[in-house]
């Protein structure tokens, strides 16, 4: 690609220091206001632009990738997931696509954990009480919730954020375990003080907290349906700062009303903000608005990643952090 300046189209406002130092390098289009890109805004962005850089709010399937310009050549996403990208039918076109690895691992780890304490330690609850000025006082038997120590975590993915879940979770007194597509090396289980389950079955069937740190794929698509969710104990806690296609949702709805599970903290949800309004009314789930990577620090992050991504691919280089076949 020759070191012109390429066209830019961004579909979400991203922090100011960001637009910024993108409008110095790129011919770049901002958007005005922060709402989501229609189909039809997207299909004209694809069609004008050298590069797109999306996030996870928007969906770019085979149909729209198909509408793609000759021009479009990098898919510079802003954000580590691509499930919501087509990348076959983008390399098909000779699209590239590339995302924003390792930025909100951290971040992410922190609300996981934060999540963890909320559900088991009846947080909401308290901050209902407070806020409606309805606390009489303190009771030997009030409110009372679980300690996390001691308890069983297993984690569903040990990546990056699985592993750093590990980490703050050992710092808590809590027993690891841990399904993956690939064992960890020796070395590391020994750092983590991890237990490898090669059967997601039986893992979760002895696990007082799931976490579930997997990115969402056609594999992991229901991966905890309700066959699974049934063999895990009644005073188990589900928590989910991943992917909210990883679980059937109204399977989960059902046992958590029905007293099947003891709770839920959820980040992520099946059809994106479209959540299930029975969630909303269970006084055992916490729910949070996809807040995981929810920091100043990680979005600036997750901006300059996008920029080295692009300025990159401008001097005629493949993007660092292109996205290709193996890692999905």
């Amino acid at each position: 690609m020759p070191s012109k300046r390429l066209s830019v189209v961004v579909t979400r406002r991203l922090p100011d220091v960001v637009e910024t130092r993108l409008s110095e390098l790129f011919d770049v289009r901002l958007r005005d206001d922060d709402t989501p890109m229609t189909k039809t805004e997207l299909a004209e962005a694809m069609r004008d632009a050298d590069v797109l850089v999306p996030t996870v709010t928007d969906r770019l399937d085979a149909g729209l990738i198909g509408q793609a310009g000759e021009r479009l050549k990098l898919i510079a996403n802003y954000g580590a997931g691509v499930d919501h990208i087509d990348v076959d039918t983008a390399r098909s076109r000779g699209i590239l696509v590339s995302n924003t690895p390792g930025v909100v691992t951290e971040d992410t780890a922190d609300m996981t954990l934060a999540l963890m304490l909320a559900a088991t330690r009846r947080i909401p609850e308290g901050l209902a009480t407070m806020q409606s000025d309805g606390w009489q006082g303190w009771a030997p038997t009030a409110f009372l919730g679980g300690r996390l120590g001691g308890r069983r975590l297993g984690i569903l993915g040990m990546g990056r954020i699985g592993q750093a879940v590990a980490k703050r979770a050992r710092a808590f007194g809590m027993q690891i375990h841990y399904h993956n597509r690939r064992r960890l090396r020796p070395e590391m289980e020994e750092a983590l003080e991890a237990t490898y389950w090669d059967s997601l079955d039986q893992m979760v069937a002895r696990m007082d907290i799931l976490s579930i740190n997997c990115p969402h794929t056609p594999s992991t698509f229901h991966l905890m349906n309700a066959r699974r969710l049934k063999l895990m104990k009644p005073d188990a806690v589900v928590v989910n700062t991943s992917r909210g296609e990883v679980i059937d949702e109204n399977a989960l709805v059902r046992m958590l009303r029905g007293g099947e599970l003891a709770g839920a903290g959820l980040d992520v949800y099946e059809h994106g903000n479209d959540v299930n309004p029975e969630l909303r009314n269970l006084p055992n789930v916490v729910l949070l608005p996809h807040m995981g990577s929810a920091t100043r620090e990680g979005r600036v992050e997750m901006g300059e990643k996008v920029i080295i991504n692009v300025k990159t691919f401008a001097d005629g280089h493949r993007p660092p952090d292109q996205v290709v076949p193996s890692m999905l």
